[in-house]
């Protein structure tokens, strides 16, 4: 027996360790209060601001995504991963437009409805958004290039939309750096050029467009309609300056940039035949006093020879940051981090990523230290994937004022006292409806309130309107279907040990405990993993649970991304940060995430049932309450990162599952002292002197008088003060022994009666309520994409929950997938 305790001890310190491990939180990074900006631009694809901050082992200020405009489905999809994902860093978006269509197609519904998407991104993240509009307009490269009375019509009909609307988005007008212009020797599109256009990008009016032309001026918008000017200026590798701007010279060799080329092209002197008598910089962001924004990067291919990546790289960014102090205006910089074809490196594939290789993410991360002007993130709200999770228990909210929600629960534990009450006069005057309490390891009336729960479960998460749900939220008062759901698990668990120990010893009952914590956590996985499949499905749409809007911002509220970096789980192989978030069940659907909390309680009621066996059962309630008190005191302490922490933190709600435990193992005994006479005292002074207390207070209330000895405003502040249906407060703690003891009373004295009435129903979902519970998260998912809806139809909503719940008890009485989801 020794032997088997320190199996078990063994086996709680390592599951403690892992748990407080992966709870340790990050250290946060102190934004400084000005600075130059730093970010990357992304392939969006294959990579995530997660997976770039933990390389660079910093948080940018800033990430840049490429959308195609006018906005389509993948362009709004791309947006919206994009600022969810940025969101939780709390850092700026860089949205680089670029036009699909002819510019002239570019109409004002195609603005409006970009500002309307830039306007939602504001009211639910706070973002910070700098819409980057059709860059390199002056390259021949891009198919909105070199028409600049169109382009400057389009820039500004754009600008107008969204210097109109209430996002605070910044427009930012950027060119390609410019040696090289008019780059005829790549594309030919001069060839193409109206009259019109030839006449304004002639401009110092020789007949010819060359490179003695203004490169810039013919294409800048009205500057009332930029924020911010930018510039595109990358190291592409080919040595000489007269190779620069040409996409038919291949990439030989790799070669570190000579010394003061940075500089030279802020000069505007590198690459052209002839310098630019002013420069980029001192005409559009110092005399426009426009803030600037650099777009830059060097590429490597792997596959020549050369000098090193380090040396490419490293020698690139480093004439970036050396010129920071020389350029004030300069205020934001990204690096492109991709791998792709490039056109410039003859249709080679290139690497531009600096942060791939630790060795140089870390020169980098250190390069920016020491130049010591630049701002780390956050730069705006983080909106981090435990609020995410957090914001889900609204769905367990009543929605009512706090004193109706008072008057409630009042009137249910009123009806609660009087049935329990009624209950004796019941069971004196009837006793054939009793119930008949002789199996030793089954409590039908536990079956039959598990079902009843379940049910309220099920109603509450399929939103809609019907009688179904108002009985959901109004019939157990401030309790929720969470509370007795958890509570009644432990309790059928503690019934059950001694079973499991007479069939194959102690030993085997835990390991079989162990295995279904197991087989709860491979089920906790595989439907996370499977509704995200289903998101891929075309015409359905799984952001129904994948995300949740906040409720007390409406419909154009804040968003939460309830599966983070899920997407980064496709890549190959997976990224170690996505494999975590997986394991740890950090994402999944919002019907879901209690279902963590049952896998970690399962992991420890061996341990706990080898203390309550040896009658040690007043150590497991002492360390569960000193666990709820450090909770108490110290919110964050005992946090684990799991979704379900946010939402059901296992600090708190392992109080219930301990005392279910125990009340489970000890139920005969418990039973017999509350039948007793003194226990019959106890039990109806308990449930008539507490509902008489509420009562009283209410009275006070509603009839003006002064509750004697209690202040005239108690009744007002008792819902915020402990019975708030989205913490577990001592008031949602007194009153669920209230609910489960006249519950329980009344289904004994009247069971027969009740049986035959709802027995049908609410014995077999109670008896497979994690079948239910599993099967149930689908049928959310399917209500959400009926078309045509209307969730406050009285009508509508009472056959949906009607069809959902007959579907169920067919699926369960006819164990429909029973050999493959648990029960």
């Amino acid at each position: 027996m020794r032997r088997i305790g320190q199996r078990v001890a063994a086996a709680v310190l390592g599951l403690t360790a892992v748990l407080l491990t992966a709870a340790a939180p990050a250290a946060a990074a102190a934004p400084s209060d000005d600075g130059v900006w730093f970010g990357p631009e992304l392939d969006w694809g294959d990579d995530g601001p997660d997976g770039y901050r933990g390389r660079l082992g910093e948080q940018p200020a800033m990430y840049s995504v490429r959308l195609s405009y006018p906005l389509d489905a993948r362009a709004l999809s791309e947006w919206q991963r994009a600022a969810t994902q940025v969101a939780g860093q709390g850092a700026a978006l860089v949205l680089t437009l670029e036009p699909s269509v002819d510019l002239d197609d570019l109409t004002d519904d195609d603005a409006a409805a970009l500002n309307s998407r830039l306007e939602s991104y504001r009211s639910q993240y706070d973002a910070v958004q700098l819409v980057r509009f059709a860059p390199e307009m002056n390259g021949s490269w891009v198919s909105w290039g070199q028409q600049p009375t169109a382009y400057v019509r389009a820039f500004e009909r754009m600008a107008e939309a969204v210097h109109a609307g209430s996002s605070q988005a910044e427009t930012v007008w950027s060119p390609s750096y410019a040696a090289g212009y008019p780059f005829e020797r790549a594309d030919g599109r001069l060839d193409s050029v109206t009259t019109r256009d030839r006449l304004t990008l002639d401009t110092d009016r020789d007949g010819l467009i060359t490179e003695a032309d203004d490169p810039y001026g013919p294409y800048f918008p009205d500057a009332d309609a930029v924020d911010r000017v930018g510039l595109s200026m990358y190291y592409f590798g080919k040595g000489e300056a007269a190779a620069a701007a040409g996409r038919d010279v291949p990439l030989e060799t790799n070669s570190a940039p000579d010394d003061g080329e940075v500089a030279a092209r802020f000069d505007e002197s590198w690459g052209y035949a002839a310098g630019q008598r002013t420069s980029f910089y001192d005409r559009f962001a110092d005399a426009e006093n426009k803030p600037m924004l650099l777009d830059t990067g060097a590429l490597y291919d792997s596959d020549r020879e050369g000098d090193t990546e380090l040396a490419v790289k490293q020698g690139w960014w480093r004439q970036v940051l050396g010129e920071l102090p020389d350029h004030p205006l300069l205020t934001g910089v990204t690096w492109l981090e991709v791998v792709r074809e490039e056109a410039e490196a003859g249709g080679q594939v290139v690497d531009w990523r600096a942060t791939a290789d630790g060795d140089l993410a870390g020169s980098l991360r250190a390069d920016l230290d020491a130049a010591g002007l630049i701002r780390w993130g956050p730069v705006t709200t983080v909106i981090t994937s435990e609020q995410a999770s957090a914001a889900t228990v609204q769905v367990r909210q009543g929605g009512a004022e706090p004193t109706d929600e008072m008057n409630g629960i009042t009137g249910s534990a009123a009806v609660l006292a009087v049935a329990f009450l009624a209950s004796g006069i019941v069971g004196r005057a009837l006793p054939k409806w009793r119930y008949d309490d002789s199996s030793a390891s089954r409590d039908l009336r536990i079956d039959m309130l598990r079902g009843f729960i379940i049910v309220v479960v099920v109603v509450t998460q399929i939103e809609v309107t019907s009688p179904f749900a108002y009985a959901s939220l109004k019939a157990i008062g401030v309790i929720t279907g969470a509370e007795l759901f958890v509570l009644l698990s432990g309790i059928v668990l503690g019934m059950a040990f001694p079973a499991a120990i007479a069939r194959g010893g102690e030993w085997a009952a835990a390991l079989a405990a162990w295995g279904r914590a197991r087989t709860h956590y491979l089920a906790a996985l595989a439907v996370t993993l499977l509704v995200f499949a289903i998101g891929f499905i075309p015409f359905i749409d799984a952001t129904a649970i994948t995300t949740f809007t906040d409720r007390g911002t409406g419909d154009g509220g804040r968003v939460y991304d309830l599966y983070p970096n899920a997407e980064r789980l496709l890549d190959y192989p997976p990224p170690w940060y996505a494999v975590r978030q997986l394991l740890l069940l950090e994402m999944g659907p919002w019907p879901f995430n209690i279902m963590g909390l049952f896998v970690v309680l399962s992991l420890a009621y061996p341990a706990l049932m080898w203390l309550i066996k040896r009658k040690m059962w007043w150590l497991v309630l002492a360390l569960s309450w000193g666990v709820y008190a450090v909770h108490d005191l110290a919110p964050d302490a005992l946090r684990l990162p799991s979704q379900f922490d946010a939402v059901f933190p296992l600090a708190l709600w392992q109080v219930l599952f301990t005392h279910g435990l125990v009340i489970g193992f000890y139920r005969r005994q418990i039973v017999r002292a509350l039948t007793s006479i003194p226990g019959k005292i106890g039990t109806g002074v308990f449930v008539v002197g507490y509902a008489g207390f509420l009562v009283y207070l209410w009275a006070g209330q509603a009839y003006g008088f002064t509750p004697v000895p209690f202040p005239a405003d108690l009744y007002g502040s008792l819902y915020e003060s402990g019975y708030q249906r989205i913490f577990l407060e001592w008031g949602r703690l007194i009153d669920l022994p209230l609910v489960i003891v006249c519950s329980y009373a009344v289904l004994t004295v009247a069971w027969k009666p009740l049986v035959k009435s709802m027995g049908w129903l609410w014995i077999p979902l109670g008896q497979a309520s994690l079948y239910v519970f599993i099967v149930h998260v689908f049928l959310v998912l399917a209500v959400a994409n009926i078309p045509g809806l209307d969730r406050g139809s009285l009508w509508q909503g009472t056959l949906i929950h009607s069809v959902v719940i007959g579907l169920i008890l067919f699926m369960v009485r006819k164990r429909f997938l029973f050999s493959v989801i648990p029960r």
